[in-house]
């Protein structure tokens, strides 16, 4: 290699002896060495390494030399004239010359090699730590998983055995609540005090109340877990039906004014049992919620091919916040008690009865216009 190649060369260059004696360096080794060319002639390569390196040389690297002839990127750590630690990556040829077996040494700095490897390492490590967090929160995520859905399925099993034993218990109670109002019938027909027939006309109420209660709640678990609730619709006079529900409504809401409007002609197909529960529990409702000083008007409304039945009661508005959730099983449309109100199923089975009809039930409530139910056949 020309001198000047050898010199301006941009890693270090040495050259030595088959015994490791140094020849000749480039400046570029002095300069990392912080020796002079004439320190490092004469030396030998050896001799610059760490103990770990001499070591290493003497057991690896120049046998390596001497059977191959060569040696690549072997990473060695060389001593300053001040003292620290410079690390390097060595490639070595062997060359023969005419008075003997010479090695070639090219030297790279591994500064921002290392730095490289490091930031590598970091990523690498950070990339498992991820990993790891990963695949520990995907487990405990499945783990919750399970768990909510054993205990969904837990609740669902709770839920079915507490509507079954609402649906047995609500129809065991139909057969005493009969005697009830069987026994009060038949007491009523003597001569009685006006106390007497005060408190047999309190227990008539009362269990008419709980009958409408039953009701519910059998068709309530019917809806739920039973097959739904049936019907058997046939042709009927949809004004007769409404205006004879509202006539036996009269009696069991005394308090209660009730008007029946009856608009348009023709003949509807519906349930006339069911619909009659439905102005039932449309009219309980007005009673509960209503001003029972203005009266409450039942509407029945016959046009072409659609029928439809509403119940308005003036009183105060249904909140906004309630209307969403109104036809859901439970729901009240105020937190004020009342002895007319029942378990909360009134609007529900309105709902489910008109829906089984293929129609629905929508409610209007405001201050000024009152409240108005209307269900769609």
């Amino acid at each position: 290699m020309p001198d000047s190649l050898f010199d301006s060369a941009a890693c270090a260059l040495a050259v030595t002896r088959e015994d490791g004696t140094i020849l000749h360096v480039n400046p570029r080794l002095s300069d990392w060495l912080g020796f002079s060319a004439a320190e490092l002639q004469g030396r030998r390569f050896q001799d610059l390494l760490t103990m770990g390196g001499r070591i290493f040389y003497q057991t690896h690297l120049a046998p390596m030399l001497r059977m191959h002839g060569s040696v690549n990127e072997v990473k060695l750590d060389i001593r300053h004239c001040a003292g620290h630690k410079v690390t390097v990556l060595l490639n070595a040829n062997q060359r023969q010359q005419p008075d003997g077996v010479v090695y070639d040494l090219a030297l790279f700095g591994t500064t921002d090699r290392d730095k490289y490897e490091r930031e590598l390492l970091n990523a690498r490590k950070l990339a498992e730590a991820l990993l790891q967090e990963k695949t520990a929160t995907e487990l405990a995520l499945q783990q919750a998983q399970a768990e909510l859905s054993e205990a969904y399925a837990i609740a669902q099993r709770r839920a079915l055995f507490a509507e079954q034993m609402v649906a047995i218990v609500s129809h065991d109670l139909k057969n005493p609540l009969t005697a009830i109002r069987m026994a009060s019938d038949f007491l009523q027909r003597g001569e009685r005090t006006a106390k007497e027939r005060q408190l047999l006309g309190h227990i008539g109420q009362s269990s008419e109340r709980a009958q409408r209660m039953i009701a519910d709640l059998l068709d309530f678990t019917q809806a739920r877990v039973g097959q739904g609730i049936t019907i058997k619709a046939v042709p009927l006079d949809l004004h007769n039906v409404i205006q004879h529900a509202v006539d036996e409504l009269r009696v069991a809401f005394p308090a209660a004014t009730l008007v029946h409007h009856a608009e348009g002609l023709g003949q509807a197909c519906l349930d006339a049992d069911r619909v009659q529960q439905i102005i039932g529990n449309l009219v309980a409702n007005s009673v509960a919620y209503g001003d029972l000083l203005q009266p409450i008007t039942v509407t029945s409304r016959l046009g072409d091919n659609a029928c439809a039945v509403a119940v308005h009661n003036h009183g105060p508005a249904i909140p906004e916040t309630l209307l969403a959730g109104l036809f859901e099983p439970m729901t009240r449309g105020t937190d004020q008690g009342s002895d007319v109100r029942s378990v909360g199923l009134g609007l529900y089975i309105v709902r489910e009865l008109a829906r089984v009809h293929g129609g629905d039930v929508a409610v209007s409530s405001c201050v000024m216009a009152g409240t108005t139910f209307t269900v769609m056949f």
